[in-house]
């Protein structure tokens, strides 16, 4: 299976997440002054950067790392002097590459925001087993004519901000996806006899839902940060697309369930965030729900889905940090059912194979450059996972983003 020696060592590093996270809440609990403890340590940063040259090498977290760096680590065109920096506007300033809605803006400011995702799925699984191909065929009485085999789901996505106030801002993010799965024909294979036992590929992309929303910032401290996401999606993603390829040019059928390029509904997507920041780290936790309103013009809706995730970030420079989580998530099956789609021929057309629970472990680093240039970028591997019926299993997800952030007035504590 693809990328079976990172899954073999997920497990191990879900552990090490977890110890690193307990850590960290301990120590929060017996922090009772961390906004003085923090202006201290900038006061040494300051002085660090005023005082040592490329030929130092005892500088740390606590007295400003970058300042001593040589060639392009040090504070040239790259790396960034962030010695006069507020602790939030470091390269944790915002959470793992994987997540959003986790921060807002000044009033009058705005951010363009990249985000690249591939997510990977290879081989069927029925509940907490991966089955063979051939195991496929037929079970539940589905997969008849075909079964998948592999997925690959790439989104790509513009995030625009602006803050309306100090505490609220408004965001928007189209996002173009592009859906490619790979199947095995069934032998026999009645809707063209000589392609039984034949592999096919289909693919489908697009325009996918787009979402609005705002973000309230309802509690900030020196180190500490409280969001709640009001978000919501429209049904921009085509849902009606057709394909001849698995029959080979005989029939034209609808693409399933997984392969479409939205879910046909306004969708309510509310979440709430917490982070609290250290002098050289920070920890947070995010809750955020996709709650479809109502059936789509097909005859169907999508599950509820509902994910928990918790982080760690660690500073290794001002500039740089590398991010562990842990995140949970729950999916129900789909309600209703597309008449277009037979159910007996692949197990995609049933609408009461799309749920599951899901436990994965995500790492990843954030690069802060000049002008204000964030990289945020987290590899997410599933530890666990069990599916309703049989599906496709999570291999890897991918996630990278590029943004950066302007006008508006300079808030150190914001950005």
């Amino acid at each position: 299976m693809a990328m079976y020696g990172l899954r073999k060592i997920s497990r191990p590093l879900f552990v090490i997440s977890l110890v690193l996270t307990a850590n960290v809440l301990r120590a929060a609990a017996d922090e009772s002054d961390a906004a003085t403890s923090f202006m201290a340590s900038r006061l040494v940063r300051s002085n660090c950067s005023a005082g040592c040259d490329t030929e130092s090498s005892n500088c740390s977290c606590e007295t400003s790392d970058y300042c001593c760096d040589s060639g392009i680590f040090g504070r040239g065109w790259l790396i960034p002097d962030l010695s006069d920096s507020g602790r939030k506007s470091l390269a944790d300033k915002h959470a793992p590459a994987g997540l959003m809605g986790d921060h807002v803006h000044g009033r009058g400011e705005w951010m363009f925001e990249y985000k690249y995702m591939n997510m990977y799925m290879e081989d069927n699984r029925i509940g907490t087993s991966t089955v063979p191909d051939a195991a496929a065929f037929g079970f539940d009485g589905t997969n008849g004519l075909a079964t998948p085999t592999q997925m690959t789901m790439e989104m790509h996505m513009m995030h625009i901000m602006y803050g309306l106030t100090d505490s609220v801002t408004l965001y928007a993010m189209p996002m173009w996806n592009s859906l490619t799965m790979d199947h095995l024909r069934n032998t026999p294979f009645p809707p063209n006899a000589p392609l039984a036992g034949t592999p096919f590929t289909t693919h489908n992309s697009g325009f996918g839902d787009l979402t609005l929303g705002g973000m309230w910032q309802f509690h900030e401290s020196e180190c500490d940060q409280w969001i709640f996401n009001f978000g919501f999606s429209v049904p921009t993603g085509d849902i009606d697309r057709t394909t001849q390829v698995p029959t080979g040019g005989v029939l034209d059928q609808e693409y399933p369930y997984p392969m479409r390029l939205g879910s046909g509904t306004f969708n309510f997507k509310p979440a709430v965030t917490y982070k609290r920041f250290f002098d050289c780290s920070s920890v947070g936790c995010q809750f955020e729900a996709d709650i479809p309103t109502d059936y789509s013009d097909q005859g169907y809706r999508v599950g509820e889905t509902f994910k928990l995730s918790a982080w760690y970030a660690h500073l290794m420079r001002d500039w740089l940090a590398l991010s562990f989580r842990i995140e949970g998530a729950w999916k129900d099956n789909y309600h209703g059912a597309d008449p277009d789609l037979p159910q007996a021929i692949i197990s995609t057309n049933r609408p009461d194979m799309r749920g599951g629970e899901w436990l994965r472990f995500g790492y990843g680093a954030m690069i802060l450059l000049r002008g204000g240039n964030l990289i945020n970028a987290e590899v997410l591997h599933p530890v666990y996972q069990d599916l309703d019926g049989i599906q496709l299993e999570d291999d890897w997800q991918f996630f990278i983003s590029w943004s950066k952030a302007f006008g508006g007035a300079k808030k150190h504590h914001r950005h």
